[in-house]
């Protein structure tokens, strides 16, 4: 029997051994962040020094990786480049976790440029910040997807007529969860938007500011199972769409529906009469009307608390 141990330990010490650190910066073998998403296996750690990239875009196809930044915030310029015309990044059907870039300045033809586009898998995201995007963070329709996002900054959306910016717009995924983050000022779109089966959103700052012109500050047109609790969320007064939190405006997508809103500050900014939570009873078939629930939120400016 223990003539078996050091065979054991060599396939252990080789499975470690194929996990690797990627080093990327101006000083490194790796200068540019698209070499290190080619040559990047799975399991590796990337870890991207603190700087500018411009143009540096990439698609990421691994099916584990961590990405970090390391020695501050490693910032990701578009500056008229895309991954696929999509995006800056492109994450594709992996388990993913990223921690500490900025993405800015992300446009395309089609008016959906984002700072990253998650296409499938699983996405942890923290410590990250999007601003002038077409669209910060943009998801496909994986309906096993997962999205987990906190400590992350989502702002400045372009403004550009005839377009519909959001900040954050997660499409028809399993899962998804936004947690400690801050959204300020939109234009035309919506700060958060998400098609989910499964949306969490907990302490939040949801405010879009006294420049923003977002529509709604949280949208959640096919229903699903939505929980808010703890959260800021306030409406400027330039906001041409007077409700804060809508649910179900395109009909109800998922089999089970609940919403539950509890414990946030909810704030209409405009001198015009709000919907703090909006729903829409008569796009929602009987079979699955929703369990609407709010509770202990603190309500300010004038408007109709449930509607």
């Amino acid at each position: 029997m223990h003539a078996m141990y050091p065979g054991i330990l060599a396939l252990l010490l080789c499975s470690v051994g194929q996990a690797d650190t990627l080093l990327v910066g101006p000083d490194q073998e790796i200068t540019r962040i698209s070499e290190a998403a080619r040559r990047a296996k799975d399991g590796d750690l990337v870890l991207v020094a603190a700087g500018i990239y411009r143009g540096d875009v990439a698609v990421w196809h691994q099916k584990a990786l961590t990405i970090k930044s390391v020695g501050g915030t490693a910032v990701l310029v578009a500056d008229g480049q895309d991954a696929e015309g999509k995006a800056i990044w492109v994450i594709r059907h992996g388990r993913f976790e990223i921690q500490g870039f900025e993405f800015t300045g992300a446009r395309v033809p089609s008016g959906n440029g984002a700072g990253i586009r998650f296409e499938g898998g699983q996405l942890t995201l923290s410590d990250c910040s999007f601003h002038d995007n077409q669209m910060g963070l943009l998801t496909s329709n994986a309906e096993d997807a997962e999205l987990r996002i906190r400590d992350s900054r989502f702002a400045d959306a372009p403004r550009q007529e005839g377009s519909l910016p959001h900040l954050l717009y997660v499409g028809r995924i399993a899962r998804f969860e936004l947690t400690g983050s801050r959204f300020e000022n939109g234009y035309r779109g919506h700060l958060v938007k998400s098609r989910a089966r499964s949306t969490e959103l907990r302490y939040n700052w949801i405010v879009d500011g006294p420049e923003g012109q977002a529509s709604y500050e949280v949208d959640l047109p096919n229903g699903g199972e939505a929980v808010l609790v703890g959260n800021v969320i306030a409406q400027s007064a330039q906001s041409e769409n007077r409700a804060l939190v809508a649910y179900g405006a395109e009909g109800l997508a998922w089999a089970s529906n609940q919403l539950f809103v509890v414990h946030n500050t909810l704030v209409n900014q405009g001198k015009a009469p709000a919907s703090f939570v909006r729903l829409w009873p008569e796009k929602h078939a009987a079979e699955y009307r929703p369990t609407v629930l709010t509770r202990n939120n603190l309500v300010l400016g004038v408007g109709h608390p449930l509607e």
